[in-house]
């Protein structure tokens, strides 16, 4: 597959709202570094191989995409901000394993519902004070002691894809595993949990995508597929 192509396919997955905001003469270069984009469910003979299991204690399922030595799995979850304020948190986590020789480099890529983008949160562990900025602006904010999608054990609390730029690239050593978390809320303005006789979910399309090693892994999963980990 063609360089370019690629590039064309992951303007078409994310929508432009989604990629980061690149200036015009920035664009060669991306695409340079980009070597290819695997999709779950989209498996080509030359591309990663996509596959679905259980979780053996939840029943909830993880899609896991497999490629040369490296396998990465995607869970999705949910929950409601709070009963006085309105929105809802919608959580993503990654294990990357590292089955080859090399170290890798994972890079944070995107998070999009229905084709608007959000950024990941700003993460406050538990015991940690906020300063005067953060608490004007508790809306950009994710207080892990306040969120049962965390303290229940759904979120993995080892590493965080956030707001800071640092956090968005992460190393994985040879013959290691690394499980990153990502946090947003919905950027979504209408109400965006459907509710019925079967229990409540998010309306709409979740993707998510983060960059190993030059190629992109992509998961798109239904909202109605995402689990409750509130309470």
């Amino acid at each position: 597959m063609k360089v370019k192509q690629i590039y064309l396919d992951a303007v078409a997955i994310f929508g432009l709202a989604s990629l980061p905001v690149l200036a015009q003469t920035d664009l060669p270069r991306f695409k340079t570094e980009v070597k290819g984009a695997f999709v779950w469910g989209q498996d080509a003979p030359s591309g990663a191989f996509s596959s679905t299991i259980q979780d053996p204690l939840t029943g909830n399922s993880i899609h896991k995409l497999s490629y040369s030595g490296i396998e990465v799995s995607s869970r999705i979850g949910f929950e409601r901000v709070g009963i006085d304020e309105p929105g809802t948190f919608l959580s993503h986590v990654a294990s990357v394993i590292n089955t080859t020789e090399e170290k890798l480099l994972v890079r944070y890529g995107g998070f999009s519902v229905d084709g608007h983008a959000a950024s990941p949160l700003s993460v406050i562990r538990p015991g940690q004070k906020l300063n005067k900025s953060e608490r004007k602006n508790r809306h950009e904010l994710a207080e892990l002691g306040k969120i049962h999608c965390f303290t229940s054990g759904f979120i993995s609390g080892d590493t965080f894809f956030s707001a800071s730029p640092s956090s968005q690239v992460v190393t994985v050593e040879p013959g290691k595993a690394v499980t990153i978390s990502t946090l947003i809320r919905d950027p979504r303005l209408y109400h965006a949990i459907l509710c019925s006789v079967q229990g409540c979910y998010p309306t709409g399309t979740l993707r998510f995508y983060l960059n190993v090693n030059s190629h992109d892994y992509v998961f798109v999963w239904s909202g109605r597929s995402a689990v409750y980990c509130g309470k």
